[in-house]
């Protein structure tokens, strides 16, 4: 009878794995003590050193990380500093308009949702309230808080498309773009649009498992986002496909029935708003009717490659290996667990890299260049998580080639750090107001060519019908004839009906030229001071007349 303390487990090489065999020691000679019991047993290694399913620890490792990435992308944004750009100071000062009107009942002079790009009621009347009490710096935190929460939903949602390596290196290629760390300090609608976007993108993740009704509860927050920000309707679709890709491996042909609740159950939402708002003509003339530039395609793609090139080119590494091997961890057990399908594998990287491409496309529709730079991040959000993957799989199993990814994301680091101050010096500061202020009075009438600037910083001293801007101009002279355009610019100052005329040369530069040759020689009006100015491709002045 064998004597199981002679029984010594010894690790044998068995292929690519260490194989566990049971020795049996000899039998003692005849007349020998038998020995005694081993005081230490060697313990039956497991098949792998690591776990493979989610722990405290690889959570916390991984909050950790995105709270690394987080600090990082608040310190990017925080460092830019330069007073209201235009869009800034009209959505501010349209917000505290309809803050007044909302209050207490004071008339609105403009009908904003005529030619705002976003539900004029949604997000000016939130940043006024903050900018009532933190002013310009606290609506831009504002901004900041939406992108840091977009950057947490962006590695939440691809924690869960992938794992937590993968999830950290798109959030932290996502935090350095262009994009997000303008839109991080900039008070407009872009930032909450994007966070509304990477909420519904989650949501639509999130319930990947459960019952297909969990989808609709993305329905609202997708129609929300198009309501603050009206371009963010073109990524919609995007949603209604990622809402079939992400059930498919659970629910099989149920997924598509999923599909189709997220996408009617928006649609009617989106039906039920325009109907019972008056935001139509607002949409017509921002994004579906809006007006073409003369920019060439080859000028925008040059600038899409610029400012979002590098984070598309890594995406789309990430997809076509993620399409080679869908498997993502390193774990040798992992060869036991069942990862999605080619054909899925394939669509899902497809969707995601091409949903950065929609914003390119449509400016090049448009020919026009106007707000490229911010709507390039709505679709690298989406593209980021297979971002994601190709840094990771450059970096390779076990840290390989770790020199690989931090050679990409250094580089986008700067390209950020430099793009997004080149973005903060690209329009005038407002150095010229305390100038203004001596020649302001009741019932004035004044000419500027950013209108805008004026109206929300002395808000407190003028009201928005006492401005006039370069953008166009309904004048009836004294003859009782109507003038517009260059026309009645002329026969405005011709008149002296304005108290003051400030131009800046780079709003409407030739519109400025021609008030500026109206006002030369003219003996109604002097000059009264050129307050100089410094952008990121030159400089300029402000120029002031006054009248005699």
């Amino acid at each position: 009878m064998k004597d199981p303390t002679n029984e010594i487990p010894v690790a044998i090489p068995a292929g690519r794995h260490m194989a566990v065999r049971t020795l049996t020691a000899p039998e003692p000679a005849p007349g020998l003590p038998r020995p005694s019991a081993p005081e230490y047993h060697v313990p039956v290694p497991p098949e792998t050193a690591w776990d493979m399913g989610p722990s405290p620890r690889r959570t916390w490792a991984g909050r950790a990380g995105l709270f690394c990435v987080l600090m990082v992308q608040a310190v990017l944004s925080l460092r830019l500093h330069n007073t209201a750009a235009q869009d800034e100071a009209l959505y501010l000062s349209a917000g505290h308009t309809l803050l007044d009107h909302l209050l207490r009942g004071t008339p609105v002079p403009t009908h904003y949702a005529g030619y705002f790009s976003g539900s004029p009621f949604l997000y000016p009347v939130l940043a006024a309230l903050v900018d009532a009490w933190y002013g310009l710096t606290g609506a831009r935190v504002l901004s900041l808080a939406f992108m840091l929460g977009a950057t947490s939903l962006l590695y939440s949602l691809s924690r869960r498309l992938f794992n937590e390596r993968v999830a950290l290196a798109a959030a932290a290629l996502f935090a350095v773009t262009q994009s997000t760390v303008v839109l991080g300090f900039f008070a407009t609608f872009d930032a909450p649009a994007v966070f509304l976007l990477a909420l519904a993108a989650w949501i639509v993740v999130r319930t990947g498992r459960s019952p297909l009704v969990a989808v609709l509860l993305a329905a609202p927050v997708a129609v929300l986002a198009a309501a603050v920000k009206y371009a963010s309707a073109l990524y919609l679709p995007t949603l209604v496909v990622l809402a079939l890709l992400t059930a498919r491996h659970h629910h099989g042909r149920k997924s598509v029935a999923r599909a189709l609740l997220l996408a009617l159950g928006t649609g009617a939402l989106l039906g039920l708003g325009l109907c019972f708002t008056d935001v139509i003509d607002g949409v017509r003339f921002t994004t579906t009717q809006r007006a073409h530039g003369t920019d060439s395609a080859v000028d925008l793609l040059g600038k899409s490659a610029l400012w979002g090139g590098l984070m598309f080119l890594t995406a789309c590494g990430g997809a076509v290996s993620y399409l080679r091997r869908g498997r993502m961890n390193e774990s040798p057990a992992a060869l036991r667990q069942s990862v999605p399908g080619r054909c899925r594998r394939g669509l899902l990287g497809l969707l995601l890299c091409g949903t950065a491409l929609l914003a390119p496309a449509y400016q090049i529709h448009l020919a026009a260049s106007i707000s490229l730079n911010k709507h390039l991040g709505y679709g690298l959000l989406f593209a980021a998580p297979m971002a994601g993957v190709g840094l990771v799989r450059l970096v390779g199993a076990h840290f390989r080639h770790p020199q690989f990814g931090i050679v990409i994301w250094v580089v986008m680091l700067c390209m950020g750090l430099a793009q997004s101050a080149e973005r903060f010096a690209s329009w005038p500061r407002a150095t010229h107001l305390e100038t203004l202020k001596e020649y302001l009075t009741d019932g004035g009438r004044y000419l500027a060519s950013t209108r805008e600037i004026p109206m929300y910083y002395l808000r407190d001293r003028t009201s928005q019908d006492q401005w006039s801007s370069l953008y166009g101009i309904d004048y009836e002279g004294a003859d009782g004839r109507r003038h517009t355009g260059p026309d009645g610019y002329r026969r405005a100052i011709a008149d002296g009906w304005f108290d003051l005329v400030v131009l800046d040369g780079y709003a409407t530069p030739e519109m400025d030229e021609v008030v500026a040759g109206a006002l030369e020689g003219n003996e109604k009006y002097r000059l009264l001071a050129a307050v100089p100015f410094e952008l990121s491709d030159g400089g300029g002045a402000y120029r002031i007349w006054v009248r005699r």
